[in-house]
């Protein structure tokens, strides 16, 4: 048998990890009948079947689970190369790809970056604002900033702020439905929530206030609309000090309720920290966001 060809494994893989062609598609920019094509030749070469089809999706067959790990490996092996290549390279330019919550690149990003355009014009930046964590040892992104600290792989992390968290209602609907004194009256507020993440349940409950998805009439996963929704009036919601406080829409109220603080970890390959135009933005985004948990503080 020739060798197999690495670009029909990888479009293997990424089909093996979605569970669907479209799905897979989606993920990675590969067309979806790009990708049937690979599939269908790869199991050709292997004159086997490497996935079940299904109505909702593909399944792995037994031969499919087992070149599923063999190629993970490899993907792992080509990243750590990757990796290692990137790690000895000497110039303060190129591409230094940073991800961050959307919040995050939104409110507190851009006046970091712009300054660091005008200090170091030979860096050029890749933005992407996501709530779904890039994988830093696949080279998704060079440096993130993260909510929680890294559990897996050869990464250092460094824990830079603490975001403080507050409830906060538009002014207009302080003035209609009046301003809670009691966690009685602040229960019987609209709230905005999430539509599937459990942290607002979690924090209310360690509050004393039990409750369940269906007590937020209205619900938005997306941080930004989430917010907006609050700020038009739809109700009580959480969020960052540093950026309600400053908001002229909203009123910070039930200062009764105790919300943790919010970390901020600034995240990097080991294998690259030391490569100066990653080390450079780094360090800007370590100094910008220092301050953002401090009593007045704000980006730089």
């Amino acid at each position: 048998m020739r060798a197999l060809d690495w670009s029909l494994l990888q479009s293997f893989l990424q089909v093996a990890k979605a569970g669907s062609l479209s799905a897979a598609s989606r993920a990675c920019g590969i067309s979806q009948p790009t990708l049937g094509r690979h599939v269908r030749a790869l199991e050709t070469a292997l004159e086997q079947p490497l996935f079940d089809r299904r109505p909702g999706g593909q399944g792995l067959t037994a031969l499919g689970h087992q070149l599923f790990d063999h190629v993970c490996k490899m993907e792992d092996a080509a990243s750590h190369v990757a990796l290692t290549a990137a790690g000895k390279s000497a110039r303060l330019e190129g591409r230094v790809r940073i991800t961050a919550s959307r919040v995050v690149a939104y409110w507190h990003l851009p006046p970091i970056l712009a300054r660091l355009r005008a200090e170091e014009p030979g860096i050029q930046i890749d933005l992407v604002a996501s709530d779904m964590p890039e994988n830093l040892m696949h080279r998704e992104a060079d440096i993130a900033l993260r909510m929680f600290r890294p559990e897996r792989g050869n990464l250092i992390a460094q824990k830079i702020a603490e975001l403080p968290l507050g409830l906060y209602a538009a002014k207009s609907y302080v003035a209609r439905v009046g301003r809670p004194d009691t966690p009685e009256a602040l229960m019987k507020m609209d709230f905005v929530g999430f539509d599937r993440s459990e942290l607002i349940l979690r924090l209310m409950a360690q509050n004393g206030l039990h409750v369940t998805r269906d007590f937020f009439p209205l619900r938005c996963e997306d941080q930004l609309v989430n917010w907006s929704l609050v700020c038009a009036g739809g109700g009580v919601g959480g969020f960052q000090r540093t950026v309600g406080d400053a908001d002229p829409r909203v009123e910070h109220i039930a200062e009764f309720v105790t919300l943790p603080a919010l970390p901020v970890w600034l995240v990097v390959p080991d294998a690259l920290r030391h490569v100066p135009r990653i080390a450079r933005v780094r360090d800007m985004l370590a100094q910008g966001l220092a301050n953002l948990g401090k009593p007045g503080g704000h980006t730089l």
